[in-house]
């Protein structure tokens, strides 16, 4: 149930409207709010920046200054407390927002990381079977040509035995 307007709104009141206004402007999850009315007694409207997205934005900084401007306009009975109050909170929502959503892409990073490790993996087993399979045929032209170069030389023997068998027969 709401509280009656003016300018003691309950805090209830606030996210009440904070939840509204997401509802109504069909905002996403991954959609950070750029702007907040601020009420004010005149008939226009004053839109205020919470900050610029092209520049990833020192949360802790934004926090402390808005915590710092409510602080103010509480000590000086100003009633624009209520639009910093909105502000704050989305300060807030779009600090929990941007968490999420680091949280989201760490998990992904992790993921790939284990895809890139079973794939370093793979290629480590597949080097290590090109290199048995190398030595392995190394080892194997090793013996062959120490094999023919034995038969080369058992020739050479054998020729040579004859060959002072002949002339041992000729002499």
């Amino acid at each position: 149930m709401r509280g009656t307007g003016g300018p003691l709104l309950c805090i209830g009141d606030l996210l009440c409207d904070v939840g509204e206004e997401e509802a109504v402007e069909g905002k996403g999850l991954n959609e950070t709010p750029k702007s907040i009315p601020s009420p004010s007694s005149s008939s226009s409207s004053v839109s205020t920046t919470l900050f610029d997205l092209s520049q990833p934005p020192d949360l802790p900084q934004l926090f402390q200054e808005n915590y710092d401007q409510l602080n103010k306009v509480f000590d000086d009975n100003d009633h624009s407390w209520t639009a910093l109050t909105l502000k704050m909170c989305s300060a807030l929502d779009t600090a929990t927002k941007l968490v999420e959503s680091t949280n989201s892409n760490s998990r992904f990073l992790l993921e790939k990381i284990v895809e890139l490790e079973h794939v370093l993996e793979k290629g480590d087993a597949t080097r290590e079977a090109a290199m048995a399979i190398q030595t392995s045929y190394s080892s194997q032209i090793a013996q062959d040509s120490i094999s023919s170069l034995n038969e080369v030389q058992y020739k050479k023997c054998t020729s040579q035995d004859e060959i002072r068998m002949k002339w041992a027969s000729f002499v």
